[in-house]
C-alpha cells in the first residue's frame, strides 16, 4: 500500500520560495503519476501541477504558471513542488497525490493515495 508524506511546508514572504517534497513508502512511486494539490482556507481543493511516470508535467491552472514547478526523483521515492515568487492567494494546505496509471489526469478523484498535507502561510 503507497503511503506518502509531505514536508516542506512554513511560513514566507511574498516573492520568496519554498520547495514542498511528498516522499512516497509501501510501493514504488515511479508506477504513479502524481499530483499537487492546493487548498486555501474555505475552499475546495484544486490541482495545481502533475507529472506522469516519465516525467510529462501537467499545469492545471494560469495561476501558477512559471512560478511553480513539480519534479521527480524516483532514487529518492520523491516528487518535489518549487515555489517560486510566492503570493498571499497561494496560502493553504498542499497535498501530493498518487495514481496508479502512467499520465495525468483532470479528475481529483482518480488520485487514490492522499497524503496528509502540508500547510504554507504566505505574509508579511
Amino acid at each position: 500500500q503507497l503511503q506518502l508524506v509531505e514536508s516542506g511546508g512554513g511560513l514566507v514572504q511574498p516573492g520568496g520560495s519554498l520547495t514542498l517534497s511528498c516522499v512516497a513508502s509501501g510501493s514504488i512511486l515511479a508506477n504513479f503519476a502524481v499530483g499537487w494539490f492546493h487548498q486555501a482556507p474555505g475552499k475546495d481543493r484544486e490541482r495545481v501541477l502533475c507529472i506522469s511516470r516519465t516525467g510529462d508535467t501537467t499545469n492545471f491552472g494560469d495561476s501558477v504558471k512559471g512560478r511553480f514547478t513539480i519534479s521527480r526523483d524516483n532514487g529518492k521515492n520523491t516528487v518535489y513542488l518549487q515555489m517560486n515568487n510566492v503570493k498571499p492567494e497561494d496560502t493553504g494546505a498542499y497535498y501530493c497525490a498518487a495514481r496508479p496509471f502512467p499520465s495525468c489526469s483532470i479528475y481529483v478523484r482518480s488520485y487514490d493515495y492522499w497524503g496528509q498535507g502540508t500547510q504554507v502561510t504566505v505574509s508579511s
